[in-house]
Parts: C-alpha cells; structure tokens; sequence
C-alpha cells in the first residue's frame, strides 16, 4: 500500500495527471472536429505540458535548495529533463507556424515563474506572473484554452469558424470553475494579496459563481452551426460532475480531491467521448 501511495503522489507531484489533463483536451478538440489524430502533437502537448508545470512548481525550490534536494525532487527533475528532451523531438514534428504560435504560451509560462518585473506589481518578492494579484487564475485558462483548441487547427491547416471560438470560450471558462475548487482549498495558504476568487467573494459566492458560469457553458453550446447530440450528452454529464465537484469543494478537502479527482474530470471528458463514438 505504501508503495502504491508513493506511486500515486509522484504521478500527482511530477505533473503527469495534469499533463494528460491537458492532452485530453486538446484530443476533445481533435474528436469535435472531426480532425485526424494527431499523435504527435498529442505527445507533444502532453511533455510540454510536465516540463512546463514542474518548472513552475519547482523552479524556486531547485534554486535555492539544489545542494540538498529531496529524493523525491531529483528524481521529478530528471523525469522533466527526459520530458523535455521528448518534448523537443516531437516539436520538430510539429509545424513551423504552430511552433511559433506555441512560443507565445512558452513565454507565458516562463515569466509566471521567472521574475521580471519592478516589485510595485507584485504581492510579495518573487516578482513573477504568478504573484500579481488576481491573475493566476485567467493566465491558466488563457493557456490551456489556447493550446488545447487552436494548436489542433494551426498544426492540421484547416480554417478556424465561429464554432472554434465558441468551444475555446467554452474551455475558456470551464478551466477557469476547475480552478475553483484548487482555489478554495489554497484559501489557507494564499497570500490574501493575491486576490483569488474565493478570497475576494467568499467560498458560498464562488460556486454561485461557478454554477451559473457552468450553466452559460451549456447554453452557448447551441449557438453552434453544427451541434452533435452525442456530444451534448456527454457535456451534460460532464458540467453535472464538475458542478457536483465544486459544490463539494471545502477548504479543509482531502489530500486528492482537487489535486487527484477534480483534475481528471477532462480525462472523464475524453473517456465519455471515446465510449460514445
């Protein structure tokens, strides 16, 4: 059992469950679409996405404590190197244009973990992206929604419709009330500078928030021109379990309800969509 434990928690600490979160999404798109399966730029969302995530993670942690990291930190550093390298082969499979649509989010992600900016825009002393208030949050989403549905139509050369807008406004806000459950856990450890959500508004008001925004999602889904019964569906249910997770969000949740449970619910997504074609 402890075994299986420590398996778990490196699966959670080395960003793979969100990576394959992400990769999820991205292969939604592909389905939705009716777009051939990209396997490479699968692969490569899914690396790119633990080398992104553990180099936000951990960046300072490795910057001040590599004399003497934890076991468990090293060996998630070397996952990430070889992550990396992966990452980089299947790049060079990628197109150009979407390389460099991709170096936009690259640069994103390392400024939301590398300082740069004056001290008077931030909540404390790490002088990144992540510490302006209120932010995190929508920079998350912006990525994740800006990867996950415009990457599959850049690398493939087909046109974006109305109908991409729409399902990237959809996944705009969906990841965006998945984070609300990771933000009320994190309400006793925020800097209350930080202005998340649940922190400005309360939790009750958060999921209020969060239910009626989830509601907004289903309803623009029939603004589509082409709207899949078997899709909606599957979305039904999925909005059903997100609103089921939000609700049960508390402050004081287990060590894997958001981290484990709430961060699969896009894996649910792709497996529902799998069974029904």
């Amino acid at each position: 059992m402890t075994a299986l434990k420590q398996l778990l928690n490196f699966y959670i600490n080395s960003s793979i469950h969100v990576a394959l979160a992400v990769s999820s999404l991205t292969w939604i798109t592909l389905m939705e679409f009716q777009i051939p399966f990209d396997k490479s730029l699968l692969f490569f969302v899914f690396f790119a996405s633990v080398t992104g995530y553990n180099f936000v993670k951990y960046f300072g942690l490795a910057k001040f404590h590599h004399r003497r990291l934890a076991n468990w930190l090293k060996m998630i550093q070397i996952f990430s190197f070889f992550c990396f390298v992966l990452m980089c082969f299947y790049a060079l499979k990628l197109e150009t244009k979407t390389l460099l649509y991709i170096l936009g989010f690259g640069a994103i992600t390392f400024f939301y973990a590398i300082p740069f900016l004056p001290k008077h825009f931030f909540v404390d002393k790490q002088q990144n992206l992540r510490s302006i208030g209120g932010l995190k949050i929508y920079l998350i989403a912006l990525v994740w929604s800006g990867v996950t549905v415009f990457l599959p139509f850049i690398n493939n050369d087909i046109a974006i419709n109305t109908d991409v807008f729409i399902t990237a406004v959809q996944r705009y806000i969906y990841i965006i009330v998945l984070m609300f459950p990771f933000e009320i856990r994190d309400l006793r450890f925020d800097n209350l500078k930080l202005s998340t959500i649940p922190q400005k508004i309360g939790v009750k008001r958060t999921k209020a928030i969060g239910a009626m925004t989830l509601i907004v999602l289903l309803m623009i889904e029939f603004f589509k021109e082409e709207l899949s019964v078997k899709r909606l569906v599957v979305l039904v249910v999925v909005v059903i379990c997100t609103l089921l997770a939000l609700l049960f969000a508390k402050i004081e949740q287990g060590k894997y309800y958001s981290a484990f449970w709430v961060e699969g619910l896009p894996i649910l997504w792709l497996g529902l969509l799998l069974m029904f074609n």
